[in-house]
């Protein structure tokens, strides 16, 4: 009886790390990165971004990753950023529905391509919104340490769950 709880402990447990972690994460502009001359619409072509996705910028520091209103990113006006960072890799994690915005705010990149926006739809819809935020809110941070760890996290609990299993089997 005992082993079929603690059993039945570790597959929840497993459970709780999992999930978590199934968000997905998008590298901006896959391997060339946060640069001018990208069109970043064709790369949010065929991608589903929801809420919770993590969007990571990797850049040279001389750039930045604004979060801008739709008329900042329609006009390319720097200056107004609701939220900036210059550290060379932002990760964005989004976390409301809506189309969020982004632009370089050095004078000039945002018109030479360096300009993102993208639509994210709730977790549990499967079409595009079209609702506009000027104010979504998501956080940024200068790592993406919350993914390796779930990941991290989850086999550190599998292998606790082998080496129980084992033991328990070894008893019999």
């Amino acid at each position: 009886m005992a082993s079929l709880s603690v059993g039945v402990a570790c597959v929840l447990l497993v459970l709780c790390m999992v999930v978590p972690s199934l968000a997905a994460v998008y590298t901006v502009g896959d391997t060339s990165g946060w640069t001018t001359g990208i069109d970043y619409s064709t790369w949010t072509q065929g991608k589903t971004f929801k809420v919770s996705d993590t969007l990571v910028f990797k850049y040279p520091t001389f750039h930045t990753v604004d979060e801008v209103s739709s008329s900042d990113y329609s006009t390319c006006t720097v200056g107004n950023a609701i939220r900036s960072d210059n550290s060379g890799s932002t990760t964005v994690t989004l976390k409301a529905a809506g189309t969020h915005y982004f632009i370089c705010g050095v004078v000039g990149h945002c018109g030479n391509g360096m300009k993102l926006a993208v639509k994210v739809v709730s977790s549990s819809s499967t079409t595009a919104t079209t609702t506009t935020t000027t104010n979504p809110d998501f956080s940024y941070s200068s790592s993406n340490r919350s993914s390796f760890a779930a990941y991290f996290i989850t086999w550190v609990a599998l292998i606790v769950i082998l080496v129980i299993n084992v033991s328990l089997w070894q008893k019999f």
